[in-house]
């Protein structure tokens, strides 16, 4: 069975965080439902659609901003209260918009994730779960990472309260009252749970997971061990997940899985075999989608996906026909409904343009008079930072509320600039100087009308490390900008990892000193990505790491006064030694510095690096060969005559010039890494080498690995 939706706007609200938006039970078998949402400014808005049209059932005042909306109700009864999650508060309204809770929580921080289960109330904060119960505080938990969601499996199917955390460290933790019970480790940051089915499936265990790398999941969380179901990669290089939701769009008896991504792309997974799902519909919105649901919200009796994207539009793909078949009278109604639809937009769209003038004429009045106040109009930029495993580089994302009207780019470390195909924006870039300001680089994305979101790929070089900036412009009256920071940390393309593989030849730097536990993870902190900035709990702790270039790990291991981290790459001990000095004397701390080195490390690392030099040489010899043979082409007019090499060339030329355009200094970048190398292993013995470092450039341009591991040795 093919299926066809068709795409219907409904509504726009203000700016929505994650998870705001739920569709309540059908008061019928065959009704529309009304569909509760939540945006940053405060208001919960309840709408139903009649006609076409959204006709409000209620609409709260403007207050602090909701983080999470959820429905709850007694078990086995039809969920239709309406909860909020407004700071560190959690609000409780009827389906009619009657407020029956207001309950302070203890919480001291606001609230990011929350979850409801008949009487109990499961909320966290970045760092902290807490359990409540009729309102009454009953469970805690301090976790090691950022927790992104919460989710309990259901009471009625597995007889006990079993939360789930969704943490930052790639792990979902499996809580028993205050403690935990078990850690599951995903292939990715988790960044949103549901449960499988709507119900958690047979079992009620069975949880389904979003990764912020755009990898889904599903999980049975027993009361002794997890047991992984299934697992989707992200072959498609499409964004984070967002939102999941279980829903018979299909009509065939069996749940689909909806997923919300955040490039805008909606999928639909069905489940054909018992095992997989596959695939079966996607349908790509401008901007991200922060939440989803299955139901009937348009027309009764056809079943439709509603959406509500990052700047507050509701969307429905509908499964109901966009023309319908009938004769000439069913065509004359349905013309005559499509006309005063369309005159009374008309009429509206007169009523805006005619509200604008006068707002602007009001705007030049004031802005002229001896009393004027510049106002600076607010605007809000959802921003991510992430680094990708596959190709190791940083993807920008920013997405704005309004259209974008440009964004500046500007580094005062080295970084390069990759291409990115969804990316319609055009750049351009300005010469800047590097030595007196640190300005490495400076460019423009000028972008089209309507872009509300830009991405952006960089990649940078470690053991260089700064901040990046973006300057964002929208297209909005007076001109206004605003200005983000991110960090370029000294070892940034590292990524952590649940485990490393001991058996490699490994180097040690050992640090003690007298420095506390929190002044020994803040230097970690500044060093690494994906280090969470509060001090762990207990006395030690230990985190994994994995280049994500070059496939060489580190291992950290700290308590106070004492510090041992383990590389199979000298490179790596070399930027930390010299990073984590810098910091130590900033703050007046003494440091023991000692090191252990191991020879065959360097060895294991040319070996590393050379499979990915030889392929970069070899491909940039096929793309510097291609004009000539292209222009041989063009003379004889047939290259039969030429070698299968080159002709393999000339047939691949496009999918050549595209790889090496993607990554332009791919090639000088191993290069520097092997130059690195060279110096920092005979820097530990106290020798100057720079001097050898062009005859090692010419050994490497012979690309041969024998020759460049006895070049190494004999130096």
């Amino acid at each position: 069975m093919d299926l066809s939706l068709a795409r219907v706007d409904y509504l726009q609200v203000g700016v929505a965080a994650q998870k705001t938006m739920r569709l309540l039970p059908a008061s019928g078998r065959k009704a529309t439902q009304k569909v509760v949402v939540g945006d940053q400014d405060g208001v919960v808005t309840c709408f139903g659609i009649k006609k076409g049209e959204a006709v409000p059932v209620f609409k709260t005042l403007p207050g602090q901003k909701i983080a999470r909306l959820e429905l709850g109700g007694a078990l086995n009864t039809p969920q239709e209260k309406i909860f909020v999650a407004i700071g560190s508060e959690v609000r409780g309204f009827t389906k009619r918009g009657k407020q029956f809770l207001s309950f302070e929580t203890n919480l001291t921080e606001s609230i990011k994730a929350m979850h409801i289960s008949g009487a109990d109330l499961f909320l966290c904060a970045s760092y902290i779960y807490n359990h409540y119960c009729d309102c009454k505080d009953q469970h805690y938990y301090l976790s090691g990472d950022k927790i992104n969601d919460v989710l309990c499996l259901p009471v009625d199917k597995v007889n006990c309260i079993t939360p789930v955390l969704a943490c930052q460290d790639r792990i979902l933790r499996v809580l028993q009252g205050s403690d935990l019970l078990y850690e599951v480790e995903v292939p990715g940051p988790p960044t949103v749970l549901a449960l499988n089915n709507g119900n958690g499936g047979d079992s009620g265990e069975e949880i389904v997971y979003g990764t912020s790398d755009g990898k889904l999941g599903l999980t049975q969380i027993t009361g002794s061990k997890p047991i992984p179901k299934w697992e989707i990669g992200n072959e498609k290089k499409r964004g984070g997940i967002l939102c999941i939701d279980s829903f018979d769009i299909l009509g065939d008896g069996v749940k689909e899985l909806l997923v919300g991504r955040d490039d805008g792309v909606l999928e639909i997974y069905s489940f054909e075999s018992a095992d997989d799902p596959a695939l079966r519909y996607d349908h790509a919105l401008s901007e991200s989608i922060v939440s989803v649901q299955g139901g009937c919200v348009g027309k009764d009796g056809y079943d439709e996906i509603l959406a509500a994207t990052y700047s507050g539009w509701l969307t429905g793909l509908t499964t109901e026909p966009v023309h319908r078949e009938g004769g000439s009278g069913e065509e004359l109604k349905l013309s005559q409904e499509m006309q005063s639809k369309i005159s009374s937009l008309r009429s509206e769209l007169e009523h805006l343009q005619m509200k604008v003038l006068q707002e602007r004429e009001k705007y030049q009045q004031s802005s002229q008079s001896s009393t004027a106040v510049s106002s600076v109009p607010a605007f809000s930029v959802n921003d991510k930072f992430i680094l990708n495993k596959d190709d190791a580089s940083y993807s920008l994302i920013l997405e704005v509320q309004t259209a974008i009207d440009n964004v500046l780019v500007q580094s005062d470390v080295p970084i390069d600039l990759l291409d990115v195909d969804k990316n319609s924006a055009v750049v351009s870039f300005s010469s800047c100087d590097s030595e007196p300001n640190s300005n490495f680089l400076l460019a423009t994305y000028r972008c089209q009308a309507n872009t509300t979101r830009l991405e952006l790929k960089v990649r940078s070089i470690e053991g260089q490390y700064g901040t990046l900036q973006a300057y964002v412009t929208p297209r909005i009256q007076p001109k206004t900008c605003q200005v983000h920071q991110y960090q370029i940390k000294p070892l940034s393309l590292h990524q952590r990892t649940h485990s490393i593989d001991h058996d490699r030849p490994m180097n040690t730097l050992m640090l003690k000193g007298q420095f506390s536990f929190a002044e020994i993870h803040s230097w970690v902190v500044f060093c690494l990505p994906e280090v969470p900035e509060k001090t762990p709990a207990g006395e030690s702790v230990t985190f994994y790491f994995q280049n994500t270039f070059l496939g060489t790990q580190l291992e950290s291991t700290y308590r106070k006064g004492e510090g041992c981290f383990k590389s199979d790459n000298i490179s790596t001990i070399s930027i930390l030694k010299d990073v984590l000095s810098k910091e130590a004397t900033k703050r007046k701390i003494n440091l023991n510095i000692s090191y252990d080195i191991d020879e065959e490390s360097v060895r294991h690392t040319l070996k590393l690096i050379h499979p990915k030099l030889e392929y970069q040489q070899l491909l940039a010899k096929k793309v510097h060969l291609i004009d000539a043979l292209r222009e041989l082409q063009v003379h004889e007019g047939n290259v039969d005559f030429l070698l299968p090499k080159y002709r393999s060339i000339l047939e691949e030329a496009d999918q050549l010039l595209e790889e090496y355009k993607r990554q332009p200094a791919h090639l000088e970048r191993l290069y520097g890494m092997i130059t690195d190398l060279f110096i920092d292993k005979f820097k530990f013995k106290g020798t100057n080498v720079k001097t050898k470092v062009p005859l090692l450039l010419e050994i490497l341009d012979g690309c041969d690995q024998d020759g460049l591991i006895a070049f190494f040795e004999a130096a």
